[in-house]
């Protein structure tokens, strides 16, 4: 059983959720580059290819195989890396594959919490 106060201090406000969704870290920029590679740039400075060779061909990826749909990359409205509303992918897990962070150096409250 968790104490009240360890409970409480875990309740976020609606304001406190807005305002860590400004603070995350955003994509600024993806170009398509060839062989399945986008070049990204994120608001933290960031920026390098990712190689996404290993999704072409494979299920709903098989549309890359036009470079034309590659090339329409873009990034949507919700911070995804997108192509159309069938393919689209996070654009955290970009930013992971990028950096070669982890998920919990990414996102620090991920890590697990103890209560005395």
């Amino acid at each position: 059983m968790y104490p009240l106060k360890a409970f409480l201090t875990d309740v976020k406000s609606e304001s406190d959720t807005i305002h860590e969704m400004n603070e995350m870290i955003k994509p600024t920029l993806v170009q398509a580059r060839p062989n399945y590679r986008i070049y990204l740039e994120f608001s933290d400075g960031t920026k390098g290819e990712v190689d996404l060779s290993d999704l072409a061909a494979k299920s709903v990826f098989q549309d890359w195989s036009d470079y034309r749909f590659f090339k329409s990359v873009r990034i949507g409205e919700h911070r995804e890396i997108k192509w159309n509303d069938d393919i689209e992918l996070c654009a955290d897990s970009l930013y992971l594959k990028l950096t070669g962070k982890s998920p919990e150096e990414l996102f620090p409250k991920l890590r697990k919490k103890t209560y005395a």
